[in-house]
């Protein structure tokens, strides 16, 4: 049975309001604490808490008190803030509505943040040089982070819609406390021990200052930079930053950007590829429809169809050349013949035996040459006298000698 009134969920949040309404110091506060978890969103308000060693504040500042900042606060920051306490009904919680903030000075994690960045930056552990290439196509990826998180289930889903053959291996932290930077060094040690993955995420979802401190730790940091397997840091927002950002090989925005950046997206190569196949299957169908068309023209030019007319010309050129041929030969031989009438004619004329048919003879000695001069036989030499008609054997009896230039004979009796 219930006894007493029963309140609903709006009308107790009008009590707390009314209370607070009630006490007029909360109308008008000036509270100072450290900036944590620092958000401007696109409207231009802002969302923040002020926290302390023991507890923590919500905190907004609406767009138009938000204008009159000179420099917007950073997470760390010490800042005193102007404002009033009262009720938010529809998340039933009461919040700080700040109208002015003015820096008091950095908070401890800040000082403590920028001191030990400060060192181990001296130390080179995070040069450039150290950073380690982030495989184009790894097989599996490696994950250091809480299983509960939405980290893990953003990397997931991203990697899972990038490359469905990408293995996810997680190693499950935690990321929040005392426990936290232990767990994970030992997990970056294993997985490096064990070479179980190709590229590691090491990170955990947004939050405050204090929730990202673990991965501050300089024994995080340590391992961090000792991976022989790329590490990919994602801690927080795209405005959180931590130490392990700085010693990782390669930094992203978020948990889902950490898988986009290790796990590439194979729908993308994929469509890239089939764009390729496409423009080289198009190129070569066009090459060919232009040999196609080519051929055909060659096909029907007039050597191709009637390679016989080829020859027509060839044939009549060769008659030319044998006509001339032929005439060229009838000249020649024609201009042998004249030549060698007039050389026939010339031999007769002075053959001996044309001489001989006019009454004239040769007188040959013994040894068959032709005497010309009486001094050159003796008597009783035997003589041929050669006629037009044979030929007369006779013996030399005597001998005529003529003297030149005298008419005078001489008779000598040899």
């Amino acid at each position: 049975m219930i006894v007493g009134k029963v309140y609903t969920v709006s009308e107790v949040n009008d009590v707390v309001k009314g209370l607070i309404h009630s006490r007029p110091e909360l109308g008008s506060l000036q509270i100072q604490g450290e900036i944590s978890n620092f958000r401007r969103y696109p409207s231009g308000h802002c969302y923040f808490n002020l926290k302390d060693s023991q507890s923590l504040l919500k905190c907004v500042m609406f767009a138009g008190s938000a204008r009159r900042l000179k420099a917007l606060p950073r997470n760390g920051d010490m800042v005193l803030g102007i404002g009033r306490i009262d009720v938010y009904e529809r998340d039933g919680v009461y919040q700080f509505y700040v109208d002015m903030l003015m820096p008091v000075g950095a908070g401890d994690l800040m000082l403590a943040f920028e001191a030990l960045k400060k060192r181990l930056a001296a130390e080179g552990l995070f040069d450039p040089s150290l950073k380690k290439p982030i495989p184009a196509h790894p097989r599996t990826v490696g994950v250091i982070t809480s299983s509960a998180g939405a980290a893990v289930r953003d990397i997931i889903t991203v990697a899972g819609r990038r490359d469905p053959s990408v293995r996810i291996l997680l190693y499950p932290v935690k990321v929040q406390g005392t426990e936290a930077p232990p767990e994970i060094v030992h997990a970056l040690q294993f997985m490096n021990r064990q070479k179980l993955c190709d590229v590691l995420i090491v990170g955990r979802g947004g939050g405050s200052m204090e929730d990202l401190w673990a991965f501050n730790d300089e024994r995080v940091v340590r391992a961090v930079v000792a991976s022989k397997i790329p590490v990919i840091s994602a801690v927080g927002h795209e405005i959180d930053f931590t130490l392990c950002d700085f010693a990782a090989d390669l930094r992203a925005a978020t948990p889902s950007a950490a898988a986009e950046l290790a796990v590439p997206d194979t729908a993308k190569e994929r469509a890239a590829y089939e764009g390729l196949d496409r423009r080289l299957t198009n190129s070569m169908e066009a090459l060919l429809e232009r040999d196609r068309t080519q051929l055909r023209q060659m096909a029907e030019r007039p050597c191709f169809r009637y390679p016989e007319r080829l020859f027509e010309n060839t044939g009549l050129r060769l008659d030319q050349l044998a006509h001339r041929l032929d005439v060229a030969e009838e000249k020649q031989l024609s201009g042998c013949a004249e030549r060698h009438k007039v050389l026939a004619a010339k031999l007769q004329a002075l053959d001996p035996r044309a001489i001989l048919g006019r009454g004239y003879s040769i007188t040959l000695d013994g040894k068959g040459r032709v005497v010309t001069d009486s001094g050159s036989v003796r008597y009783g030499d035997r003589l041929r006298t050669v006629l037009a008609a044979g030929s007369i054997e006779s013996q030399v009896l005597a001998a005529e000698a003529r003297k030149d230039g005298s008419e005078e004979n001489e008779d000598k009796i040899l």
